[in-house]
């Protein structure tokens, strides 16, 4: 028995290297092991889901894996081979029978793959034929509800109006993240927010006796007003006001929204930009966030209207229903803003930090190197990328300022990839200047120490 979940193990994570390959690596050296030949029918001879990096990458995983499970280097990387040999037979026979590229066959998909490395496995362990047959029907049920879970859940679009290119890894993410709510499920599966957050330091905080403090910090908001001079900013934009709202988190903390709406009241501006995170945790229902984004939206007075980009706490589901309370969503695209004949175009990618979905390139797609642009990320973690577009201003939040500050070392976490320098306010990368919003709301620990929350007014103003 013992022997049999070992040969499991092997040829299955054998099996499953070429699609985890490809969910990472996506578009990069994915050329087809037929480089694209057609057999004498006219058909393509494998087809151009099998590639190169897959094949080697299923070789090079029985290699490494197959000593840690007890067998031999040579009989394992053996094995890994006659496997992918017999799934390239697979693919052949697939194409011969005009099934498409990529499409699932039960039995066809499974059986060369897991049954012709036994050629080797069998003599070597001294197997039964009945023993090789009952491998394979297990091995083959396992992998094929590993081919249904990848094509049927995971490479394929959630809900029609789905926002997102559809990406294996962004699509899991979401799973984990959106779709699993029941507990202990769903606090299993995000440890960092669910237990180290919201159970070590809280009980931290309250040990030491400021976790109260902290709280009330956390509600004390404040309007910021930041001014950005641009010599070639169109006329009719000077003194342009846009509302930033970063990381509301707004049913985090009982309270917060009401003390939004009162500085929303006292902020006319022209346009509002919506920096993602609207929901406080990173798992579970999102409902409460919109019930409170219901509250907010109406009393954000921005003559232009209200845009916005996801943040990694942020489910796709949302976009749909804040579209209906007047949010036009910037997923990895961009729109023009108009006055007076002239155009400042807002370019907004969707979020980088934990879903990977951002695409800067898609979203400056179209639009001419010499316009004035704005760009817009939930996180300032594609500030290289963003540079080579050259947009004059970049905006982004995540970061909360840090939210829990200790002078003089500042934040103890950023949560950013990005240079410590551009976590918090006014920055600046090559002449791209940048402002990172401490954000509204809090996420984690709902606390605040030397950081407080804001509502953050940015003007444009022409000139040097």
């Amino acid at each position: 028995m013992e022997l049999w979940i070992r040969l499991l193990v092997l040829l299955w994570l054998v099996n499953f290297a070429p699609p985890i390959v490809a969910a990472i690596m996506e578009d990069k050296c994915n050329a087809p092991c037929d480089a694209g030949c057609l057999w004498r029918d006219g058909r393509p001879l494998l087809g151009k889901h099998k590639t190169t990096r897959g094949v080697v990458s299923a070789i090079l995983t029985g290699g490494a894996i197959g000593p840690l499970l007890g067998f031999p280097f040579w009989l394992s990387l053996s094995a890994a081979i006659l496997s992918m040999v017999g799934d390239l037979f697979s693919s052949f026979l697939k194409r011969r029978f005009s099934f498409k590229s990529g499409d699932t066959v039960p039995g066809l998909d499974q059986v060369p793959e897991g049954l012709l490395p036994f050629c080797l496995l069998g003599p070597y362990y001294n197997l039964s034929l009945g023993y090789v047959l009952f491998f394979g029907i297990t091995f083959g049920i396992g992998a094929y509800l590993g081919s249904i879970f990848l094509h049927r859940v995971l490479l394929r679009k959630p809900f029609e109006a789905y926002p997102r290119k559809i990406k294996a890894l962004t699509r899991f993410r979401e799973l984990v993240s959106c779709r699993i709510t029941a507990r202990p499920f769903s606090q299993i599966l995000n440890f960092e927010d669910a237990v180290y957050y919201h159970v070590f330091m809280k009980f931290v905080l309250k040990t030491i006796g400021i976790y109260e403090r902290g709280e009330r910090n956390a509600l004390v908001v404040e309007k910021r007003e930041v001014t950005f001079h641009f010599h070639d900013l169109p006329a009719a934009f000077d003194g342009y006001r846009i509302l930033f709202l970063s990381d509301l988190h707004l049913d985090g903390l009982p309270g917060l929204t009401e003390r939004a709406v009162q500085i929303l009241r006292e902020t006319p501006s022209d346009l509002c930009i919506l920096g993602g995170d609207f929901r406080m945790n990173t798992y579970g229902p999102f409902t409460p966030a919109l019930r409170q984004m219901s509250l907010l939206l109406p009393e954000i007075q921005a003559k232009d209207g209200i845009l916005g980009v996801l943040g990694n706490h942020d489910c796709p589901e949302i976009v749909e229903t804040l579209k209906q309370m007047g949010v036009k969503f910037l997923v990895n695209g961009s729109l023009p803003v108009e006055r007076g004949g002239e155009l400042v175009w807002i370019v907004g990618t969707d979020d980088c930090h934990y879903f990977k979905a951002h695409d800067v390139k898609a979203a400056f797609n179209g639009l001419p190197p010499e316009i004035f642009s704005i760009f817009v990320s939930h996180s300032n973690e594609v500030y290289k990328e963003a540079f080579g577009y050259r947009p004059k201003l970049y905006l982004c939040g995540h970061t909360h300022g840090g939210q829990i500050l200790i002078p003089p070392f500042g934040p103890i976490f950023t949560h950013s990839k990005a240079p410590r320098a551009f976590c918090q306010g006014r920055w600046n990368y090559k002449g791209m200047p940048g402002y990172t919003s401490f954000g509204v709301g809090v996420s984690g620990v709902p606390v605040r120490f030397n950081c407080k929350g804001e509502v953050t007014l940015i003007v444009l103003r022409r000139g040097q």
